[in-house]
């Protein structure tokens, strides 16, 4: 369809930063309007461009306009989809099904704020597949970062208790009944069509998303022969300790950049 990527409408949105603009963006993903949120420095200057692909379902875990601002003031253009069926926007969030085009649609989004050829990615917990699966789906991303990231959507069924309704109503069953569904939301078996460095950040400690699902990740890219480099933790959860996560938001806006 000709209009994905294609803005329909811009909002401006209050900032909790004075140096940062925020807008909320309406665009055309698969033929639904889909909505996401722009960060972007005030202040004139040549800035990387960045797609943050939120975690979570449905509700749980929406873009948070302060931490957009915080990686935009790193240097950042950022744009944020919230995924289809949230915020007022159409469709309805499959995790990590159709949906991920709202995120390979999103960099087009993206791409119209920043005059740069390459955006980088990044994907926290349930953005972690959404963001490999642009990476795999696009040829102009610099680098990924995926942070505590889920990338075996099967291994989210078993391990998380809390979520198996919701998954079940979304994906249509379990992955002992329709194993194909969970298979084609998982993207480890297609990684060698990443041609971009990726970073995995995970604590070891983490009960919302396995420590295992970052060492599929690494064992696979490594299998295939591509970069990776891991930020592993020991002892660390889901959230690092807020000093902690400012420091690595910083350090790894700095390795994002050195891709660029």
């Amino acid at each position: 369809m000709t209009d994905n990527g294609k803005i329909q409408s811009i909002r401006k949105y209050p900032s909790p930063n004075p140096n940062i603009r925020l807008d909320e963006i309406t665009y055309w993903s698969c033929g639904y309007r889909v909505k996401g949120m722009l960060a972007r420095p005030i202040e004139a200057g040549e800035y990387e461009a960045l797609l943050y692909l939120r975690g979570g379902l449905q509700s749980i875990g929406m873009v948070r306009p302060a931490r957009l601002a915080q990686f935009a003031a790193q240097g950042f253009v950022v744009f944020a989809p919230y995924y289809r069926g949230n915020r007022g926007g159409e469709g309805k969030d499959e995790f990590a099904g159709e949906d991920r085009y709202d995120a390979v649609f999103g960099a087009d989004v993206l791409k119209q704020f920043i005059n740069k050829d390459t955006i980088h990615i990044y994907g926290f917990s349930r953005g972690g597949l959404m963001a490999i699966w642009t990476a795999i789906l696009r040829d102009d991303i610099a680098s990924i970062v995926t942070w505590a990231g889920v990338s075996n959507a099967a291994a989210t069924y078993w391990d998380r208790v809390d979520m198996r309704r919701g998954l079940r109503r979304i994906i249509g069953g379990t992955p002992n009944k329709v194993g194909e569904r969970y298979e084609d939301r998982t993207p480890l078996y297609d990684v060698a069509y990443i041609n971009a460095p990726v970073l995995i950040i995970h604590g070891t400690s983490d009960s919302h998303v396995d420590i295992e699902h970052a060492y599929q990740l690494e064992f696979c890219l490594q299998d295939e022969g591509k970069p990776v480099e891991t930020w592993y933790s020991f002892g660390l959860k889901h959230h690092y300790p807020p000093k902690l996560n400012r420091e690595t938001v910083r350090n790894l806006c700095t390795w994002m950049k050195s891709k660029g």
